[in-house]
């Protein structure tokens, strides 16, 4: 796992490119300390610059910037191809010669062999890759079919500026910075700027799938080389028994886990005891020679501490495993790093303990598989289950009911409502949250209604919610599952993950986001996906083979913490002071009365507002950082 950055001014020239690319490459150390290399093309005013987080291949032969054998391609790349030797197996075939045995070198010598799209479609991996043509001068830009890898660019008066983050875009002196309003709209409403937005009027992320190539005098236009929606409408293996599904998914699985565990440094795994994360680490344990190392971290807070979970699957396993304490201090010692770390606004608050146990876990390895994935394609949101069992049933009461409903739900105070969930066997252990949600989907009508009203905090109304390719499914179940992977997956979830995993210099491998897992999980019938009021229902029969049902069968959790009593206790001066009239006026990023009502409700126990106040307080605290205003 790496870090990289570079620049093109298109007229040619531009002074010393080598220390300007430097300056940019300095900014992102944390994703490769191991090692930085630069390569620059005078004439073009081209700069392309690598830091290095070395996993396979340690020798000097695996440095980049990397040349094709053929002298006409230059590459950085970031990530990991887990098909490599396979690939490299068919080149060779063909007569390629390598000089080193990394997954770079086999990625470049198949563009060189096979043409850029060709390869692209080929690989089974994570990455971020930018492929400078010598010979047509001409840079190519290319992200991970399922956004793993993150790829920031900007194309504008001659000038290209592309970084695995936006902090190294704007290292370069030609940066201009303007609020992208759209996005700020979207990033209140949904607590991340979706892509191809980023915060930075004119400054895109690479969607994932797509690719980009740039040249002097043409226009940028990104175009997908792998689509998601090709999958979506097959006809499910509806000739498949249940055990025969579990069978498949097993082999599947196993080889992909495999493939996954190649590695020169120590590995180990993310280990949360739920379902996601345990059938990766159930699996790692049949594949490997030697016992899997697995961590966990646990932070003391009631109700929000999964370590014991994890510890009960981890002695059934019989893997080498780790419970990384750490106390609310150590969480909340993070919140002044946050926006350096994703350098636009971000606000899903499970980036603290992610950063915690990513940290903690490089202190033993380098590399650690995790389960994200699972929920996306195998259903595993509660949203998924409802979609499937409620919405039908709402579109049939009147919406004079549903509004009365909604209102019952939201009297009672949400301390109480916790307490509850917490008190009653079964209950959610976010009884208020879980309650002030289904008052909103109450209120909501249709399916983009119902999906807004599970998904977004502030009201946005800039944006339906939806897209043309998760429009054409009529199914609601499938339609959840293909916008959260489209969107809240790669600009969410995997967006925490990279930073929270790269600010640690640790790299974090997702099997279950292997193309061929989401093929065979689009091909499902719906009854093997959610069943008896539960999703993963496949995930969880395969799980069950190797961890005993009553380890694992409990309430959802998430990784959360306990926000809204933080910003009621520890995190209140801090809050407050960001929550300040005049603070919200001079940014101006969004509506001070609106914002103040809901402080004031939210410290009086009135409302469910922890997560947007959380939504509005890291834009507060992106702004003060990088000195915005609107």
């Amino acid at each position: 796992m790496c870090g990289i950055t570079g620049f093109w001014t298109m007229a040619g020239g531009g002074g010393d490119l080598g220390a300007t690319v430097a300056a940019m490459a300095d900014t992102i150390r944390h994703r490769g300390p191991d090692d930085q290399g630069i390569w620059t093309d005078a004439e073009a005013g081209l700069a392309l610059a690598h830091r290095r987080l070395s996993i396979l291949d340690l020798s000097p032969a695996g440095h980049q910037p990397m040349i094709a054998a053929d002298g006409r391609w230059v590459m950085v790349f970031n990530g990991e191809i887990y098909n490599f030797r396979v690939l490299r197996a068919e080149l060779e075939a063909a007569g390629a010669a390598f000089r080193g045995h990394s997954d770079t070198e086999v990625i470049l010598e198949g563009f060189a062999r096979w043409g850029i799209e060709p390869t692209l479609a080929r690989l089974e991996g994570m990455y971020a890759i930018a492929l400078w043509d010598r010979r047509d001068r001409a840079l190519t830009l290319a992200r991970d079919p399922l956004g793993i890898k993150p790829l920031y660019w900007r194309a504008e008066d001659g000038l290209v500026l592309f970084g695995s983050e936006l902090k190294a875009l704007a290292a370069h002196a030609g940066w201009r910075r303007q609020i992208d309003r759209h996005a700020l709209a979207r990033t209140l409403a949904l607590g991340y700027v979706p892509a191809p937005l980023t915060i930075w009027d004119g400054v895109h992320k690479l969607e994932p799938g797509h690719m980009v190539t740039l040249r002097a005098g043409q226009p940028a236009a990104p175009r997908p080389f792998w689509r998601l929606r090709e999958l979506i409408g097959r006809t499910p293996e509806q000739a498949w028994g249940e055990t025969e599904a579990i069978d498949r998914l097993e082999t599947l699985l196993k080889e992909v886990v495999g493939e996954h565990m190649v590695a020169d440094v120590p590995l180990g795994a993310f280990l949360s005891g739920g379902i996601d994360s345990s059938t990766v680490v159930a699996l790692m344990t049949k594949v490997s020679d030697r016992p899997v190392k697995t961590f966990t971290i646990g932070y003391g807070e009631a109700g929000y501490d999964e370590s014991p979970h994890a510890e009960a699957v981890a002695r059934h396993l019989g893997t080498q495993h780790t419970t990384l304490r750490a106390g609310p201090d150590d969480a909340l010692a993070l919140v002044p790093r946050l926006a350096d770390i994703y350098d636009e606004p971000f606000a899903d608050s499970s980036q603290l303990p992610t950063l915690l146990v990513s940290h903690l876990t490089r202190a033993h390895v380098t590399v650690a598989l995790s389960g994200d994935g699972g929920d996306e394609f195998f259903a595993g949101y509660n949203r998924h289950v409802e979609a499937q069992r409620l919405l039908p049933r709402l579109s049939r009461i009147p919406r004079p009911l549903r509004r009365l409903g909604a209102a019952a739900l939201t009297l009672p105070p949400p301390e109480l409502l916790d307490a509850l969930g917490r008190a009653v066997p079964g209950m959610p252990r976010l009884l208020a949250n879980k309650a002030h949600k289904l008052a909103k989907v109450l209120r909501a009508d249709g399916f983009d209604g119902f999906y807004r009203a599970l998904t977004e905090f502030w009201p946005d109304a800039g944006e339906a919610g939806t897209s043309e390719a998760g429009g054409r499914l009529a199914d609601p179940l499938h339609r959840c599952r293909y916008l959260d992977a489209m969107r809240y997956m790669p600009d969410d979830v995997l967006t925490k993950v990279d930073r929270a995993s790269m600010d640690a210099s640790l790299e974090v491998r997702v099997p279950l986001l292997d193309r061929r897992v989401a093929a065979f999980a689009w091909s499902l019938p719906k009854d093997l996906l959610v069943r008896g009021g539960a999703g993963k229902h496949l995930l969880r029969g395969l799980l069950y083979r190797h961890v005993p049902r009553q380890l694992i069968e409990r309430p959802k959790m998430g990784f959360a913490v306990p926000i809204g009593a933080w910003l009621r206790g520890p995190l209140r001066d801090w809050a407050e002071d960001l929550l300040s009239k005049r603070a919200l006026v001079d940014t101006g990023l969004a509506d001070a009365a609106l914002v103040r009502a809901a402080w004031a409700d939210h410290l009086a126990g009135r409302g469910s507002w922890d997560h947007h106040l959380w939504v509005v307080l890291m834009v507060q605290a992106w702004a003060r950082r990088w000195q915005v205003a609107g």
